[in-house]
């Protein structure tokens, strides 16, 4: 990113929620599309790009498991079971 377009201080990946994760992502994906970054910058932004992908998969598989824990009782009541 130049400087211009650089946050003041990256926030550390792990303690992004899921959205903010992701609109960082987005932010970045755009700005590697609009290729007017200086190489140094571009692959800076690669690799914040990389971590927060693998953080917003990590966050959806969570979701996805806690999800799948959720019962449906006959009597129509909810309950979570243990996660494997």
């Amino acid at each position: 990113m130049s400087d211009a377009k650089r946050p003041a201080k990256l926030v550390d990946v792990a303690s992004l929620s899921f959205e903010d994760a992701l609109a960082e992502l987005d932010q970045i994906v755009r700005g590697l599309e609009g290729g007017q970054q200086k190489l140094e910058d571009a692959i800076g932004a690669y690799e914040r790009g990389a971590a927060l992908r693998r953080h917003c998969e990590a966050k959806l598989a969570e979701a996805e498991a806690r999800v799948a824990a959720i019962v449906e009782h006959e009597d129509g009541s909810i309950s979570t079971r243990k996660a494997d």
